[in-house]
């Protein structure tokens, strides 16, 4: 299949920026050219806790393991009594080949639910996307049914060379609101730090009235911006959706694993939920 082919359809799928960027880099190149090496975890010793994650891809993952995930996994490390190390690799094109799949790690922190190339664990986490506004325009949407849409500049997310629109971007098409979307990349410029933070920043720099993002995006960086901004959690409208389920991801056939990580997210779900408030991640019930 082609690359154009696969992205195309890949814009139509119900996850969200994160979950269509992972299935990107599992199926499809995306004209992006990887380092020539990874830089992997030192040893497979028992004991060890091995982590595969993007060293910049706040607010998941960085290489100062500054994200949510980097503090989910050291709570998981604490209570398997075992030391953290880390395989970092950008989350672009093969990172679940070269890194999970290939053995060089046996944990990817944040893999959504319904990812089929691993095996997965319950969800963890379930968040959704969010509007974002600078809170002295007193927009406070919540809808992509609001009427003002029409009239503003809506900010979204595109994934890969041929720009597709990330969920729910097609939902905005199909209201008839094309001429009033601006996107920006999920990728960035991944030599400067946060690419994903641009879409925030438009909104804070009024280059955009309002953006459209993934919750935990949303949630961490309108928090850390010098404007203030309202973030809003989406409603969920008919046939449009809007929340997804986050999990664990381990190789598949890995079960015995599966299983330890089962048991510690149950017996942790509160130093997990505590972490996500945290970072600002909005969070809903299961869909």
């Amino acid at each position: 299949m082609r690359c154009t082919e696969m992205t195309t359809r890949l814009s139509r799928v119900t996850a969200p920026p994160r979950a269509v960027c992972l299935a990107l880099i599992v199926f499809a190149p995306l004209g992006w050219s990887a380092p020539s090496t990874i830089i992997r975890a030192e040893t497979a010793d028992p004991g060890v806790l091995r982590v595969c994650a993007d060293p910049n891809n706040l607010p998941f993952s960085n290489r100062a393991r500054q994200g949510f995930e980097d503090a989910i996994a050291r709570l998981l490390a604490d209570y398997r009594g075992e030391r953290l190390e880390y395989t970092w690799w950008p989350q672009r094109r093969g990172f679940l080949r070269t890194t999970l799949n290939a053995g060089v790690c046996d944990v990817v922190m944040g893999v959504p639910s319904t990812l089929h190339t691993v095996l997965v664990t319950a969800p963890y986490y379930t968040s959704s996307y969010a509007f974002v506004s600078r809170r002295d325009a007193q927009l406070a949407i919540d809808s992509i049914d609001d009427e003002r849409l029409r009239s503003l500049t809506i900010g979204v997310h595109v994934m890969g060379n041929d720009y597709a629109l990330a969920p729910p971007g097609e939902a905005l098409i199909a209201r008839g609101l094309a001429g009033r979307i601006k996107g920006y990349s999920i990728l960035g410029n991944y030599q400067q730090p946060n690419p994903p933070a641009d879409l925030i920043d438009a909104v804070a720099n009024k280059q955009v009235d309002v953006a459209l993002a993934w919750g935990p995006l949303a949630g961490y960086f309108a928090a850390r911006s010098k404007v203030p901004l309202d973030v809003r959690v989406a409603r969920p409208v008919p046939a449009v959706p809007l929340q997804f389920s986050m999990s664990m991801g381990v190789r598949s056939g890995d079960v015995a694993l599966q299983r330890e990580l089962n048991a510690f997210l149950v017996a942790r779900k509160t130093a997990v939920k505590k972490i996500l408030d945290s970072f600002h991640v909005p969070t809903v019930a299961a869909p």
